[in-house]
């Protein structure tokens, strides 16, 4: 079992969530997604397993054939001394060589980029799950918006007949 972060407790795939990108799937169209693990120092576990990071204006890149984690905060531990992280930091993405080389065929395509969808423990290892996305247009976040809506307003009618 994970050993929970502060105040959290494990869901049922015994994954512990630190936190999300929930702007990814407002502003990009998720094609496909992956787990890789994440190359840590030790007050940014601590950090981490207090619940405290961003993946705002975050993303991947490759570089000499390795994946970066760019843009991501994780802010230094309260209890850290002058060994402390530096909060933005590139950060090592941890994947095998076959699993670089296609998320990266598919990423270096027009109009596809590499964005983190969250940050989480599981089985005590801290692992992010990296999405290939194409950036939505203005036009198609509205369609998304007003399918939401009709999609509420529907279920909240079968609800309303449900009970009455």
């Amino acid at each position: 079992m994970a050993k929970a972060a502060k105040g959290k407790t494990p869901d049922k795939d015994g994954l512990v969530h630190v936190c999300r990108n929930r702007r990814a799937t407002h502003d990009y169209e998720i094609v496909e997604a992956l787990e890789c693990g994440i190359a840590l120092v030790g007050t940014e576990v601590k950090s981490l397993r207090d619940g405290h990071a961003t993946l705002d204006d975050s993303y991947a890149k490759l570089e000499d054939g390795e994946l970066f984690l760019v843009g991501c905060e994780i802010p230094e531990y309260w209890a850290g001394n002058r060994l402390n992280h530096k909060p933005k930091r590139e950060r090592k993405l941890l994947l095998h060589r076959r699993e670089i080389e296609k998320f990266a065929g598919k990423a270096s395509q027009k109009g596809f980029t590499l964005i983190p969808l969250r940050l989480y423990f599981k089985d005590g290892k801290a692992k992010v799950e990296i999405a290939v996305a194409k950036g939505k247009q203005t036009h198609d976040k509205r369609h998304a918006l007003k399918d939401a809506e009709a999609k509420r307003d529907i279920d909240r009618a079968l609800s309303k007949k449900r009970r009455g």
